[in-house]
């Protein structure tokens, strides 16, 4: 049970609505339990969905699936069941088995560094950074730690507000 209900949209003021209208558009993305709670501030919502730019930016540069197997890695790594759960049905639609892949290209060093930052709270050993600084340039790497970081922030707030897994992702938590 959330320790905070999701707003209902019934009482969702008119901003925060005109809000979801422009965030669900640009993004066709649904406002799932964790929008709906987060649209109790504006301001937070707003934060929380500036996530969006920087995925869709690190996909210019790393690709679609390493992107999700990061954001996927980061989730699992902050242990967010929600987080984990969109990334895994991400992942499953495109015929991909989370626990069955096999890792091409930079994958790897991307799970890794992922990995290094949920787990190690960001202390990243030097030799690692220096695996990404050799592939990736300054602007893409502050993008990377960036992206890891709203990864992190919004497993922390669904681990603090103990939201609920939306019904459409469900199947797919662990």
């Amino acid at each position: 049970m959330p320790r905070i209900n999701p707003l209902p949209l019934a009482e969702t003021p008119y901003n925060v609505q005109m809000a979801y209208t422009a965030h669900s558009t640009r993004y066709n993305a649904r406002i799932t339990n964790m929008k709906a709670t987060l649209g109790r501030s504006l301001v937070a919502f707003e934060v929380y969905m500036s996530w969006y730019p920087l995925y869709e930016q690190i996909k210019t540069f790393i690709g679609k699936r390493p992107a999700c197997l990061f954001a996927y890695t980061v989730s699992a790594g902050s242990n967010c069941q929600f987080c984990s759960a969109y990334f895994r049905k991400i992942m499953i639609d495109n015929d991909q088995v989370p626990e069955e892949l096999e890792y091409a290209g930079n994958e790897q060093l991307l799970i890794d560094f992922g990995n290094a930052i949920a787990l190690n709270q960001g202390r990243i050993p030097d030799e690692l950074f220096s695996q990404v600084t050799g592939l990736y340039t300054p602007q893409q790497v502050v993008e990377l730690v960036a992206f890891a970081g709203q990864m992190i922030a919004s497993s922390v707030f669904n681990n603090v507000m103990e939201t609920e897994i939306d019904e459409y992702l469900s199947s797919y938590a662990q």
